[in-house]
């Protein structure tokens, strides 16, 4: 009788470990698959980013950056481009960091868990990931058409107005993924001691969410500084040899970009030109890399 219950557990205990191995083989195979795949995804990143430097590399000089754009290849810089880059960003961040925090604080701090909630919650998530080009439409109709009195039309303002309705919903997103990273601990505590809603917020979880807020922010803004297809549809031009003026007289002017620069010289004919939007996606590179060092910076700065 012991034998045969010994037997038995045997058996059992066999056949787990075989299940067992069998898990553990398949975890190899996912782990082996999801490394290839990343090391693919790092190795093709590298060829592109040694392409584009040893294109762009010998075309990366001073005249790039300090004259406009001209029909002559040797003599084509970023100027213009660079300077409305700066004003879209700049313009764009003011808009979109109070009204994306502001909901996000309100949306995870104050509001109730409603149907109308609820809503706006699915809403949020699903404007996340909708096409850039149907902002560009949005913006197109709004912004350009039924604001022009106030935008200016195909402005700095409308473009920036357009860019801020695409990064908003990330902005959103990370800001109440930030406050949720804050221990409740803290808001209990603050209630305790008599302190209202809003002054726990403000004194107390704003401050230590800020990090992660500012790096989803700047983030955003990443993604923003290098579309293309919502510039286009609202009709952002390809040759501007001027700069905007300083002053609100400037949002109401056309502006250029430099991922718009960057499509124009590289639906070009000529060599040269390919050469010089090589050496564009190198300063927009530089760009992306100083904003996401600043992201870098000001979190470690905040965290202290």
């Amino acid at each position: 009788m012991n034998t045969s219950k010994s037997s038995a557990l045997d058996n059992g205990n066999s056949l787990y470990d075989a299940q067992l191995n069998k898990r553990y083989f398949w975890d190899k195979i996912f782990a082996t698959a999801s490394w290839a795949a990343v090391a693919f995804s790092i190795l093709v990143l590298i060829v592109l980013l040694i392409d584009v430097v040893h294109d762009g590399l010998p075309r990366l000089d001073w005249t790039l950056l300090s004259e406009f754009p001209s029909r002559r290849p040797a003599e084509a810089g970023l100027k213009s481009a660079l300077i409305g880059t700066i004003w879209l960003m700049s313009i764009t961040a003011i808009i979109t960091f109070p009204l994306g925090v502001g909901a996000g604080i309100f949306l995870e701090e104050f509001s109730t868990d409603n149907i109308f909630t609820k809503i706006i919650d699915i809403n949020i998530n699903n404007l996340a990931a909708v096409p850039s080009i149907i902002y560009g439409l949005l913006g197109l109709e709004i912004f350009v058409r039924v604001l022009e009195p106030i935008t200016g039309g195909r402005s700095v303002l409308a473009g920036s107005m357009t860019l801020s309705l695409l990064i908003l919903p990330i902005v959103i997103v990370s800001t109440r993924e930030a406050l949720k990273a804050v221990p409740d601990s803290l808001r209990q505590a603050g209630l305790a001691l008599g302190a209202t809603k809003w002054q726990v917020v403000r004194e107390q979880i704003f401050p230590l969410a800020l990090p992660g807020i500012l790096t989803g922010t700047i983030l955003a803004l990443s993604r923003a500084i290098g579309e293309t297809a919502p510039l286009i549809t609202i009709g952002a031009l390809t040759f501007i040899a001027f700069l905007p003026p300083l002053g609100l007289e400037g949002l109401q002017t056309p502006f250029t970009a430099l991922p718009i620069q960057i499509f124009n010289w590289v639906s070009r004919p000529q060599t040269e030109f390919h050469t010089a939007a090589a050496a564009g996606i190198i300063v927009l590179m530089c760009v992306l890399l100083f904003m996401n060092g600043t992201a870098i910076f000001l979190r470690n700065k905040f965290q202290k």
